[in-house]
């Protein structure tokens, strides 16, 4: 799986979980809500680390946490271009 998808994933995972909607994480974290929509339908091969971090502060989570999923195992993501 691509870093995007894992991330898109992960967030939509979170967004379940907290009962929030994208639309209103878009508003929390200051970023347009069609940018949101974009990282999430990975329209990005990979969103800027500056968007990340707003997206996980939002969600309430540290890095650590969000990352600590198997979405993001090394061994089933891809990080390379092929």
């Amino acid at each position: 799986m691509k870093l995007n998808k894992a991330f898109a994933l992960r967030v939509r995972e979170l967004l379940k979980e907290k009962n929030m909607t994208q639309y209103k994480l878009a508003q929390a974290t200051g970023l347009y809500h069609s940018t949101m929509t974009d990282i999430l339908n990975c329209k990005y091969q990979t969103p800027n680390f500056r968007n990340m971090a707003l997206i996980i502060r939002e969600l309430g989570l540290t890095m650590s946490e969000f990352f600590n999923s198997p979405l993001f195992d090394f061994d089933k993501l891809e990080i390379e271009e092929k």
